[in-house]
Parts: structure tokens; sequence; C-alpha cells
């Protein structure tokens, strides 16, 4: 009696080795499931252990948190004549995951099917030979180097309508109702029932209060022709500010714009400024409700760590400071829901150290003295709000509100230079 050993073809196993270590026949097989009628059995190519490894020669970073993440685009939608000018924010990589392509799908019926049309790397895409007064519905799809779809834009609709046409250009300013004004739309999620406020070059536009489950949407209408540069964030029940996401947006006469599939990066703070090294220290924030959250630690062992949300839109990850080196750290999250992931936020820095000290994290108190210089959006602080409104304007020429706001916040030549940057890093609040 003996015993018939198969082996597939094109499976080996072979032994690695280094000056550090060694790997004993090491094998890969192939992901995939099998059924039948009485069991089904599930494979993937991964690790089963999530954590970084503790060996002193090597480095291993286990388990899916550090599998690469790439955000969606958000993109905006203007209809025109006979059609729709798309244009979207790239898509950003982390852990060494980068866009190769980006690809438009188009339809008349909402959630598709769609007609895919590749346009490489540019970041934007004018869809023409429409028909006047259907609604149409586009995606933006992401593709890495190897032609692998691994992101997609939430849709977005827009309506052709004969006799937009006409302006762009300097325009900007927003103001004067008349037959020819045009509207944008923006939606997203936020975190619940926080306020969302909606900048126009700088200055501040609208206002409003997400729902329960993050959800909201601004209109801005009247507008005049030309090009803006719009910025949202949010405020958690904290009085923690997003980091501001920013739409460059060009209007013509009549145009009826959405900006669809935003995501504000999750609020975030911890319970303490310094903390002793082998003791925890609580990240916590807020996010859309349900949802996953990210946090990237910034040490010299990288690490990544996940928490859900609740139904509240709160997460709270205690960590492990074991680990940790000695000395000054920084952290950021980010969250992914239902496919869209959210750009990181904003950076909060803690201390490992030999004791515990707790942080107030209370929001800084308005100044009772607004700066006389740098505060671009009227908010009383100089930030880094409105370090990227004068970014976007850097070296162009200023049209529309900037133009007044050039003059009364910063050196008010009529452009913006390194004279104007250094006034915000003068005048700098945080």
């Amino acid at each position: 009696m003996f015993t018939l050993l198969l082996i597939p073809f094109g499976s080996f196993a072979d032994s690695a080795s280094s000056a550090n270590y060694q790997l004993l026949e090491a094998g890969l097989i192939p992901g995939g499931y099998a059924i039948s009628n009485s069991f089904q059995l599930n494979g993937a190519i991964s690790q089963i252990s999530i954590g970084p490894s503790t060996a002193s020669n090597f480095k291993i970073n286990a388990g899916i948190l550090y599998f690469p993440l790439i955000t969606t685009p958000v993109v905006s939608a203007v209809a025109g004549d006979a059609q729709v000018s798309l244009s979207w924010t790239p898509a950003e990589g982390v852990l060494g995951w980068t866009a190769g392509s980006y690809v438009v799908g188009q339809s008349t019926t909402a959630g598709g099917p769609y007609t895919l049309t590749s346009v490489g790397l540019s970041t934007n895409s004018t869809r023409t030979s429409l028909i006047n007064g259907t609604d149409y519905y586009f995606v933006v799809k992401v593709r890495d180097a190897l032609g692998n779809y691994i992101a997609t834009s939430a849709e977005v609709s827009a309506k052709p309508m004969g006799g937009a046409g006409g302006g762009g250009g300097g325009g900007g300013g927003g103001g004067g109702e008349n037959t020819g004004s045009a509207k944008v739309t923006f939606r997203g999620r936020a975190y619940p029932l926080s306020d969302v406020t909606l900048l126009k070059d700088g200055a501040f536009a609208a206002t409003t209060k997400s729902g329960p489950d993050a959800n909201f949407e601004i209109i801005l209408s009247n507008l005049s022709a030309g090009s803006y540069n719009f910025s949202v964030y949010a405020v958690d029940n904290l009085g923690n500010q997003s980091v501001a996401q920013s739409f460059p947006v060009s209007l013509t006469a009549s145009a009826a714009a959405v900006i669809s599939g935003i995501f504000i990066a999750p609020s975030i703070a911890v319970d303490k400024q310094e903390v002793k090294q082998g003791d925890n220290i609580a990240i916590f924030g807020r996010s859309a409700p349900t949802s996953e959250v990210v946090t990237a630690i910034n040490s010299a062992k990288e690490i990544f760590a996940k928490a859900p949300t609740d139904g509240a839109g709160a997460y709270l990850y205690n960590l492990d400071t074991i680990d940790l080196e000695m000395g000054d750290h920084t952290a950021k999250s980010k969250a992914s829901k239902s496919g869209a992931i959210s750009p990181f936020g904003s950076t909060v820095g803690f201390k490992v150290g030999t004791q515990n000290i707790l942080a107030t994290n209370k929001p800084k108190p308005k100044p009772l003295i607004c700066p006389p210089k740098g505060d671009l959006n009227n908010d009383c602080k100089v930030n880094l709000v409105d370090f990227s409104i004068a970014a976007y304007w850097y070296k162009r020429s200023l049209a529309g509100a900037i133009i007044q706001t050039e003059k009364a916040k910063l050196n008010g030549d009529g452009k913006i230079n390194l004279v104007d940057f250094s006034l915000i890093a003068y005048y700098w609040t945080g």
C-alpha cells in the first residue's frame, strides 16, 4: 500500500536567508475560495497577525492595516451648452500606492452602467456632444500602475443646458443677481451635527449643520461667471476644527456646478501632552458614524492604529507607548466608509517622557483683538486656512474678493508673493 502525493505544477517551496534571518521552505499559496455542498474554504495571500515586529535586526509590518490606501477623488461637475466640465482632486496614496491613471465613467442612468474613458493623469475632462436637458451621471475611477481599479469617486450629476456658455475668466466676486447668475452645490460627509463652513476666495460664504448621519449640503447661488477658490471645513463637538479642503472652480454664466463626495478628514485630540513611557495615551476624535479610522503615529517604528466610530461618529484608540522612543511624536487620522477614503486630517503632537501630563483639549479662545494682517478668512486667526488661500493666488492675477482682501490683510501691492507669506508667518496664531 502506498500513498501518491501530487504537487501542482508551478507551486514551489524553497529556503531564503540573509545575514539577519532565514525563512525555511517558504511557499506562496494563491488567494481565492472553494465551495462544495458541505463546506466553504476561503484563502488569501496575507498575514494573519496585525502589528509591527519587535526583532532587532529586521522589520515586518504585519496585517491588513499596513496595506496601501488611496483617497477617493472629490468630483466637480459644471454643466454647459451640450457639455459638462469635470474636475477632481488628485487621489493621494499611502504606503507607496500611487495613481497610474484616471478613468471617467459616464451614464444617463443613476448608478450606471457607465461608458469608461481613460484620461491619463489629468484631473479634469470636458464631456462633449451631450444632449441639452438630459441628466448625466459621472464617476471617476482610479487605476494603479498595473491598470487595477483601486478607488472610485462618489457619483455626481449634471444637466447640460443651451445658452449657458460664455463668460469665464476674471470675475470671481460672487455678487450681482442677474439672469446669468451661476450656483454651486457642495455635498459630502463631516461629523454628526457639526458646523460646516464654506469659504469663497478666503471669505465666509455660508454655513450649515450636518445631519445625524454626518451628511451635509450647501448651495451657493447668485454667483457671477469667473474663477473661484472654495474651501470647506467642519468643527466637532469639542471645538476641534478640521483641515480645510479646497476646490478651485471656474463658472460660466448660468452654470450649475455640483461638487460631490467631499469627505472631511477626522478631527483628532489626545488625552495627554506628555505620557510616561509604557503607559497608554488615548487618541480620539470624530468622523462619520460607523466608519473606520486609521491613525498614523510618527515614530522610529511606523505605527498605524485602527479604530471604528460609533453611531455618534466618535472613535478612540488607546496607544501603548512601550515601544515608542522617548521624545516628541505626532499623530494624524483618515477615515473610510462605503469605499470612500478621506484625506489625512490635522496633526496633533505629544511627548513620550518620564511623567504623565494631561492635555486640556480645550479649543483656543478667539482673541479679543484680531490680527491686523494675515487673517484672510476673517476668523480672527492666522493659520493653515489663510496659508492655503494665499498659496492658491501665489503668482496669479488677483480677481474678485481677494483683491480687497490682499489690500487690507497683506502688503497691498496687488499681488501675492513671498512678502505676503512673511506677513502670514509673523502674525501666525495656529
